[in-house]
């Protein structure tokens, strides 16, 4: 069957013809009044949200959590790090980004009555790649860190009743988190839904430039136009633009081979996916800086946060349609269990004839030893 495409204004942006496509083509051609009216229905922007008794796992009385986690349980876990995005940012930009991008979708749903749950990041400061080596306010763990971390909070959750666990990631560790749920499905078999979802390539079309009175008009590096505009957005107070500097980077080879930071030209590789044809950060641009940040304001970030909130509700949506509050996929289809042997696992922790899942045998050679 061919495939149905939608077509924009822009040649090198088009959507599918599905459930996501279409919607991404609404926003795209959503009005500023439109996009204005998502962001209120998310409340975006508000304050911070991390010591808001209520709205993290950790920050509400464990009963209200039990009650809303059998309306709900689908569990937003948002990884960000600790780095120099600039002399004018902060170094904990990744990680606000990502909880009030959350803390707004967690709003929207509680609204519905089916509150989605949110937990506090396990990584304050995250795995970086090799070309952030050096530089101040970059604070790096080892790759075997972050993936033991995640792989040991993923369990931690799943133990409580938290079936479906999405990571929001907003930082350039992607990698570490893609082996952390490959590694966590080998080492222990448990049926749910993990996901991990690199939250800028999810709607990189709306960091693309176009012909728009609030579009951005470069392509999203780092702590550039793109980050500081949204920024800008969601927590103003923490952005001095009276500092800001722009900078670019040094590459050696040809420009064509390797994309930016959301893939936006279909490149053959990911700029992940190679070291050594560029200048590492220290020494190109110790500024922090790759792009022109100069160029950032509020009204440029909100398109693309107003996509990201709707991406992740439909994306919340449709798991909780196929999946309700305490069912799994199969577990004859999804691992190499029983379901007989899984029964227990899978019952309301602490009611009767639950096991925990610290007392599941290990199966298949992955499990460490």
């Amino acid at each position: 069957m061919e495939k149905k495409w939608m077509t924009t204004d822009n040649p090198a942006v088009i959507f599918e013809d599905n459930t996501v496509g279409r919607l991404k083509k609404e926003l795209w051609d959503a009005s500023e009044t439109e996009i204005e009216k998502i962001l209120r229905e998310y409340k975006i922007p508000s304050l911070p949200e991390l010591g808001k008794a209520g709205c993290y796992i950790q920050n509400t009385p464990r009963n209200k959590c039990i009650e809303k986690r059998r309306k709900n349980d689908i569990v937003f876990l948002p990884i960000g790090c600790t780095e120099n995005h600039g002399i004018h940012a902060n170094s904990g930009l990744d990680t606000f980004m990502v909880t009030q991008i959350l803390e707004g979708v967690r709003r929207y749903t509680a609204k519905q009555g089916r509150e989605v749950n949110l937990a506090f990041t396990p990584l304050n400061y995250g795995g970086h790649p090799y070309h952030h080596m050096g530089m101040p306010g970059t604070v790096i763990m080892p790759k075997e860190v972050v993936e033991e971390t995640l792989i040991y909070t993923m369990l931690g959750l799943w133990n409580d009743g938290y079936r479906k666990i999405i990571m929001i990631n907003n930082h350039g560790h992607l990698w570490m988190l893609e082996s952390a749920v490959q590694e966590f499905m080998k080492r222990f078999q448990l049926p749910g839904i993990f996901q991990v979802l690199d939250w800028h390539r999810g709607v990189r079309e709306f960091f693309v430039p176009r012909n728009s009175p609030d579009s951005l008009e470069t392509n999203f590096i780092h702590a550039d136009e793109s980050e500081t505009s949204v920024a800008q957005l969601l927590f103003p107070e923490m952005i001095d633009m009276s500092v800001v500097v722009d900078a670019e980077g040094e590459s050696f080879l040809p420009d064509g081979h390797f994309d930016t930071s959301v893939d936006p030209f279909r490149r053959p590789h990911r700029w992940s996916e190679g070291e050594g044809h560029f200048a590492i950060e220290r020494h190109a641009t110790p500024e922090g800086v790759v792009g022109k940040p100069s160029l950032a304001t509020a009204r440029k970030g909100k398109r693309p946060i107003a996509a990201i909130l709707k991406y992740l509700t439909l994306v919340h949506d449709q798991i909780l349609e196929t999946f309700p509050a305490g069912t799994v996929p199969p577990v004859e289809k999804v691992t190499l269990r029983t379901a007989k042997e899984m029964e227990p696992f899978l019952k309301e922790p602490f009611s009767e004839g639950w096991k925990s899942v610290y007392e599941l045998p290990h199966i298949g050679p992955f499990h460490k030893l």
